[in-house]
């Protein structure tokens, strides 16, 4: 029978799991109700049902991750690209513009974690950079306008939306770092842009800094971990990744752009 009390230790592990930076291992609370969800199936089907009807889906609960959620479609505590400009203080919001941040983000995915055993691997650690990131998509936008210009040569058009192709010749238009007078970052830049998406990723409890080499580099974290598995069944994942612009350095977890050779 479920009291009052169940609901309400179910609407708490949700609560935690709202909470981005907050892990069971910090948190005694939010310790015994993550195990509590792995022992107690009712416990596990009442806080899946407290999610839904906050318009939240249940990724995985575990002492590593903690409660990691998605929100549905049209939720409340879904994140707009609106309210992610806001955030990332994107001051274009034009299409072209949305898809550029989200290659930036999709490429961040796949940089750090390119191996289908990546993902299976609860105690793998990947690194990225925002020199990284920004080569990796440089080198995707160099790739895709070869084949547009084979295709227009064989005057057979790439299928693609036409917004993507825009997308992509407007990212390889943008230098790729300038300084303002007070020496920072310009943010109209490209490494400018990616540095705000990793910077948001961190924020979101997805990414730790670690240090400012390579314009900011951050290793991954197991919540991002389980959000990353379940943008892998994206097939814009799998399309990045075909392109073979990301490579395994060494055995250590520490990844890099192919094309960052050249920088």
């Amino acid at each position: 029978m479920t009291t009052s009390g169940d609901v309400e230790s179910a609407a708490r592990l949700v609560s935690f799991g709202m909470r981005p930076k907050q892990l069971p291992s910090r948190d005694v609370v939010y310790g015994d109700l993550v195990r509590r969800y792995g022992e107690d199936s009712a416990f596990k089907q009442l806080t899946h049902a407290v999610a839904a009807g906050l318009g939240l889906m249940v990724l995985e609960v575990n002492l590593q991750a903690g409660a990691v959620l998605a929100a549905t479609d049209e939720s409340v505590f879904e994140i707009k690209m609106d309210s992610y400009a806001r955030q990332s203080k994107i001051r274009e919001r034009r299409e072209t513009e949305k898809v550029l941040h989200g290659l930036v983000h999709l490429a961040t995915a796949a940089l750090g974690y390119p191996r289908p055993d990546d993902l299976a691997n609860d105690t793998y650690i990947g690194r990225v950079s925002v020199e990284q990131v920004d080569a990796m998509v440089r080198e995707a936008c160099r790739i895709l306008d070869e084949r547009a210009a084979q295709a227009e040569a064989n005057n057979d058009p790439l299928a693609d939306a036409p917004e993507l192709e825009q997308a992509w010749r407007a990212y390889a238009r943008r230098p790729a770092a300038a300084a303002t007078k007070d020496g920072r970052l310009a943010s109209d830049t490209t490494r400018g842009m990616v540095a705000r998406a990793l910077r948001f990723l961190a924020d979101q409890g997805f990414l730790v800094q670690v240090s400012g080499e390579q314009g900011g580099t951050y290793r991954t974290t197991p919540r991002y971990q389980v959000q990353v598995r379940e943008l892998a069944a994206d097939a814009a994942f799998d399309d990045l990744l075909e392109l073979n612009v990301v490579s395994v350095a060494n055995g250590g977890g520490t990844l890099r752009a192919a094309a960052s050779d050249t920088l």
